[in-house]
């Protein structure tokens, strides 16, 4: 079934390719205007209030607030609460979870194989196309950066560096990342690298007569906010928490990296035509320390007087800075746009003003090409946001939760929710949500709620909330990684420090076989690049060259030895077992599978009948 609907993708993409063959190249404002470069920048876990120009008095981000006083700013978007549902709403145009994507493990952030993205717009329409940074949504095909529209990718695995998927011991500095999907050693701070690599790639086709379009989903200021001391000591004998120290020198490291990335813009005078686009991908993590009431005051850090943070539905969780520059385009001057607008306009924008040819795709988003030349006045408008996260709990299913921390969100009003409790904001007068006036407004409080129940109803009948499964067995993937953060499992252990402590839990893996024939299922503890027995704990990191001020879990989880001596293997109605010996590094089956879904799950058997899955799973078609 997957096959199918990748196939049904290439032939949408096809013949948007073609409709652009034959319309030819797109003019915008002028006739003798050339069709602009984009660049689209996007941090992670940095909030609203991360930065000077929003009023933090602590953080000081000089590049940010130039771009800021240079463009025009989108001053009421919004995004989804948490990493993966934001990044799918913004490739695909959709609600994230319209798109597939609701939660960021366990196979629920793979972006289906028939969506559209943002990357195929722009590469079918004659665009060079890269990524470097955070993808996020599938490690395998059909998922991958280069199976969605991206000529070239620079990314790290998983969510997070550090994460279960991730080249293993990834530290932010001097690490392994995957290029076009296989491992490269780089140099230097991540955020380092990304702008790095975008600047090479943007020389690397200066010669070309094709624009381009670079997205660089930072995976900065997320945790383990590794940075070096000299970006976090003016910050000594201050009362600001330790982490939020590290935090801030994460932003002033992104700040500097984007001050340097204009520099180059402008000195290769093309920074004129090159849409700049700058937004946040969730509410805060460190910028404040949220008290019982969701709120940050003094000594607890800055939200820009929001309540809530990064996975809630307040407007702390999903309020975003949106900044655009593109001179060419008459998007300068500083102006503020008030619009009610969120992350899946920006696709069905760039489409609509920069004539590129789609398929006829079902957007949730609209075209906010006339507010942004302020020829368009705030019109009525209802969005929804919520929250499926499960961070931290066992999770009994994962699929979406009707009533889990939702917003309805109104020019108006923010109705805040969940399944006990409904609370009504007039978000105009009241910003920081702290007067709840549902109980004098009933009717408006029924009106949302009937609306949200439509929207919901709307998702239900047409996602149907089915797998994305990954392919095995096609020519596209040779060798397919499985790790246990896909598992489908009350704990999934989707980070490094997970597996390092040997988490004794396990999980099914939803997989689609593309052709018939024998497959090889490789077990292992550890992943290949460590080259460990299933017995053996790898040397403690002792790493520290640069003085990084470390205090991640990872560098500091102990070590759980599995000592395995039977190994077992379930997919499809077959169940296989073979004896494990003391120096084993992995466990290999052999078997005949025939196309279509089936769903594998592992054992490592210990003596006492103790189990855990095996945490990665090497998949070949012989």
């Amino acid at each position: 079934m997957i096959e199918f609907l990748v196939a049904k993708r290439q032939v949408l993409v096809g013949l948007a390719f073609l409709v652009s063959l034959l319309v030819g190249p797109r003019f915008l404002r002028a006739e003798d205007s050339p069709r602009p470069n984009v660049i689209l920048i996007m941090t992670d876990d940095q909030g609203y209030g991360d930065m000077s120009c929003h009023g933090n008095q602590d953080l000081k981000t000089p590049a940010l607030d130039h771009l800021h006083s240079q463009s025009v700013r989108l001053t009421d978007f919004h995004v989804d609460p948490t990493c993966s549902p934001t990044r799918a709403a913004l490739m695909s145009g959709k609600y994230s979870t319209r798109a597939g994507v609701w939660l960021t493990y366990m196979g629920r952030h793979h972006l289906p194989a028939e969506e559209y993205t943002m990357a195929d717009a722009f590469q079918q329409n004659g665009y060079r196309t890269a990524i470097f940074g955070k993808w996020h949504l599938g490690d395998n095909y059909p998922f991958r950066p280069q199976d969605r529209g991206f000529d070239e990718s620079l990314i790290h695995g998983g969510g997070v560096i550090g994460e279960a998927p991730d080249f293993w011991g990834n530290d932010y500095y001097d690490d392994t990342y995957y290029r076009n999907g296989q491992p490269e050693p780089c140099v230097g701070f991540c955020t380092d690298v990304w702008i790095d690599n975008a600047i090479e790639f943007i020389n690397k086709g200066s010669e070309q007569d094709k624009p381009f379009f670079v997205y660089l989903p930072l995976n900065a200021p997320h945790g383990p906010y590794h940075v070096t001391q000299e970006y976090i000591q003016e910050y000594d004998g201050t009362n600001i928490a330790h982490s939020r120290k590290q935090f801030y020198g994460c932003i002033k490291k992104i700040d500097e990296n984007i001050g340097r990335l204009r520099d180059y813009l402008r000195e290769s005078k093309i920074e004129n035509n090159t849409l700049l686009i700058f937004l946040t991908d969730n509410g805060t993590t460190a910028g404040f320390q949220s008290k019982k009431d969701g709120y940050a005051t003094g000594e607890n850090g800055f939200n820009a007087g929001m309540r809530g943070h990064k996975a809630t539905a307040y407007e702390g969780g999903h309020r975003a800075a949106c900044f655009l520059h593109w001179p060419n385009g008459g998007l300068v001057g500083g102006k503020n746009v008030p619009v009610l607008s969120a992350h899946f306009d920006l696709l069905p924008t760039l489409a609509g003003w920069f004539g590129l040819e789609t398929p006829n795709i079902s957007w949730d988003g609209m075209n906010l090409k006339p507010f942004l030349e302020q020829k368009a006045q705030v019109g009525d408008r209802t969005l929804f946001v919520h929250h499926q996260g499960r961070f931290g709990q066992v999770v009994k299913d994962d699929r979406p939760i009707k009533y889990k921390h939702f917003a309805v969100l109104t020019n108006k009003w923010r109705l805040v929710g969940n399944d006990k409790k409904r609370e009504l904001y007039a978000i105009g007068s009241d910003p920081g949500q702290r007067n709840d006036v549902s109980l004098e407004n009933q009717k408006v409080v029924k009106n949302l709620m009937r609306r949200y129940e439509q929207w919901w109803d709307h998702l239900e009948s047409e996602r149907k909330f089915d797998y994305a499964r990954t392919i095995i067995g096609s020519p596209k993937q040779k060798v397919v990684k499985l790790t246990c953060q896909q598992w489908h499992s009350p704990l999934a252990p989707y980070n490094q420090s997970h597996v390092l402590g040997g988490l004794r839990t396990n999980g099914m893996i939803d997989l689609e076989v593309a052709k018939p024939g024998k497959y090889q299922f490789e077990l292992r503890r550890w992943p290949r690049e460590l080259d460990l027995e299933i017995q053996q704990l790898p040397p403690e990191i002792a790493r520290n060259p640069r003085k990084l001020d470390i205090k991640n879990k990872f560098l500091h989880t102990k070590g759980r030895r599995i000592f395995a001596s039977k190994a077992v293997l379930e997919i499809a109605d077959l169940k296989l077992e073979s004896r494990v010996l003391a120096n084993q590094k992995r466990v290999i089956f052999k078997l005949d599978l025939k196309p279509g879904p089936v769903n594998l799950k592992t054992y490592f058997v210990e003596p006492n009948d103790e189990s855990v899955g095996a945490y990665y799973v090497y998949v070949t078609k012989l």
